[in-house]
């Protein structure tokens, strides 16, 4: 079972952010040093997009591996409550599908990386922002 006590968990998952993570700021940084402008979290889009450019109608969302289900159908990341977790983690994976669908569908350009991406190859991630960018200045 658990190696912790109720009271431990507790406080373990209430330190759990959902923005400003170590990955999102990251990439924040790497972008805001590569010249792009951005907001961040806004609310009045669906799935609240970690980076929003405005500019060019670009959507970037930083997803935890755990959490967002990256490898989940070969690699079962849980040892304990294994239906929970497994519901779970199937509800954000069809959850970021939705979101996705519903930003295309309002003329938003869709961008996820994991954090795993990020902490591995932060020149990378910029990059293929800064094509995307470049992509939709000519759409416009």
């Amino acid at each position: 079972m658990d190696d912790m006590t109720p009271e431990q968990r507790r406080k373990n998952m209430q330190r759990i952010r959902s923005c400003d993570t170590k990955p999102e700021i990251t990439l924040r940084k790497a972008l805001w040093h590569a010249g792009v402008r951005y907001r961040k979290n806004v609310a009045k889009l669906p799935g609240k997009p970690d980076i929003v450019i405005n500019r060019y109608h670009i959507i970037i969302f930083v997803d935890g591996d755990f959490w967002h289900g990256k490898n989940f159908d070969t690699k079962k990341p849980v040892e304990t409550n294994h239906a929970y977790w497994d519901a779970k983690i199937r509800r954000n994976i069809n959850r970021d599908i939705e979101v996705n669908q519903q930003l295309k569908l309002a003329g938003w350009r869709v961008i996820r990386f994991w954090e795993s991406q990020i902490k591995t190859d932060i020149t990378q991630c910029v990059k293929s922002v800064l094509e995307t960018i470049a992509a939709q200045q000519i759409a416009f």
